[in-house]
């Protein structure tokens, strides 16, 4: 039996004993380093040459590493970023997703705990402390707001996460833009979105809206 190939990463930070002991955490995990680099225009064409699986990004180095998130996101989409920080601060948080960010990890967690946080990115989950998803759930609550109205009896059919993905669509959000608000990967996203398409017995997106919206009214 063949062993599959470990996921490959590329690290960017500007301290090189930190950038030496995250190796040393990934690579005890299975994963291949591929590249290191220290600023942020470095990481987006190491990024770019190497085609990793995912990156670690630092927020505040030279720069800029949530520009270089973004720049990552528009050029090589298939990428999870994650940022490494020491920032609690809500604005580099909340700066960091929206540049696409899927995860977003303190520098104080344990190394033993890095592989298993990327490998969570890596199955269309996100990779966030519990002590900073109480300030995303409360931005969330503060700018959201029913979509359809009332739940349709039709909307049954559909599990939470579906339900939640259609509300976001019919506000005219994309895929990419979805994906990054419920903090899950486009292929998760076009999974629910498949998913709620045979459901409702529908042929694409619109129409499962439209359905969705008639049923509400």
């Amino acid at each position: 039996m063949v062993s599959p190939e470990p996921n490959r990463v590329v690290i960017a930070d500007d301290h090189p004993q930190l950038r030496g002991r995250i190796r040393a955490a990934l690579e005890a995990g299975g994963f291949e380093v591929c590249a290191e680099a220290a600023t942020g225009p470095e990481a987006v064409r190491l990024v770019q040459e190497h085609n990793p699986e995912v990156v670690l990004l630092d927020v505040h180095m030279p720069g800029n590493g949530i520009k270089a998130a973004a720049e990552i996101g528009q050029s090589m989409p298939k990428v999870s970023v994650v940022m490494l920080t020491i920032s609690r601060d809500d604005n580099d948080l909340f700066d960091s997703l929206r540049a696409g960010a899927a995860g977003y990890l303190l520098k104080d967690t344990d190394p033993v705990r890095l592989p298993l946080a990327l490998r969570a990115v890596l199955s269309g989950e996100a990779a966030i402390p519990r002590s900073l998803v109480a300030r995303i759930l409360d931005e969330f609550r503060a700018t959201s707001g029913p979509r359809f109205g009332r739940r349709p009896k039709v909307a049954a059919k559909l599990t939470s996460r579906e339900w939640e993905v259609m509300e976001l669509l019919a506000t005219g959000q994309s895929t990419d833009e979805v994906a990054r608000e419920l903090f899950l990967s486009p292929t998760t996203v076009r999974v629910h979105i498949s998913s709620v398409l045979r459901k409702l017995r529908v042929k694409d997106r619109k129409a499962a809206i439209d359905l969705l919206s008639d049923d509400a009214s």
